[in-house]
Formats: C-alpha cells, structure tokens, sequence
C-alpha cells in the first residue's frame, strides 16, 4: 500500500497561487497513476486533474484548465499540484489520490482511486 499526506493548503486572495504537495510513502509512488480531487461544503468530490505514473499524462477538469499544473517527481516520492489565479469558487478541501499504474488511466471519478490523503485546506478571499 502506499500512504499520502497533502501539504501546502492556505488562505490566499482571488488572482494569487499556491502550491500544493502530496508525499507518498510505503510503496514507490511511480507504480501508481494518480491525482487531486477536491471538495467543497455540501458538495460531492470532484475531479482536478490526474497525471500518469510514467510523468507523461495528464488531464485537467474544464474549470481549473490553463490556471492549474499538475506535476510528479517520482524520485521523490511527490505529487504537485500548482495552483494560479485562484478564484473564490476554488475553495475546498484538497485531495491526492493514487491507483496502481496496471489499472486504466485517467479516470476522473473518485471511487476508481484506491490510496487518499487525508486533505489540505485551500481557501480563497475575494
């Protein structure tokens, strides 16, 4: 199995970036596909962006397109997921997600990741 700890969530104004962090550890995290999710009051989990255990895929939800990168070093064990012209509705608990490499990549649907972080705050003033 492979745990993950999310990092680098905060508050910040509307047009400003930040940079969130997932560590993995137990297993080496370039066996697993992975990504972030993420979740705002009364609402469900939703997808942010995934990224290949190869570093060479990646797909991005509509809404954070062209404002979001999503980014690995597997030789480091960490995801990333840098964040720019964070707008209000942007505000949510963070997620990492990971799956093993062998199944289908690129799903955007939670329930197809098996490893989760326990979530990072972002939140964003306007």
């Amino acid at each position: 199995q492979v745990q993950l700890v999310e990092s680098g969530g905060g508050l910040v104004q509307t047009g400003g970036s930040l940079r969130l962090s997932c560590a993995a550890s137990g297993r080496t995290f370039s066996g697993y596909n992975a990504g972030w999710f993420r979740q705002a009051p009364g609402k469900e989990r939703e997808f942010v962006a995934t990224i290949r255990w190869s570093n060479d895929y990646r797909l991005y939800a509509d809404s954070v397109k062209g404002r979001f990168t999503i980014s690995r070093d597997n030789a480091k064990n960490t995801m990333y997921l840098q964040m720019n012209s964070l707008k209000p509705e942007d505000t949510a608990v963070y997620f990492c997600a990971a799956v093993l490499f062998s199944t289908s990549w690129g799903s955007r649907n939670p329930y197809d990741y098996d490893y989760w972080g326990q979530g990072t705050q972002v939140t964003v003033s306007s």
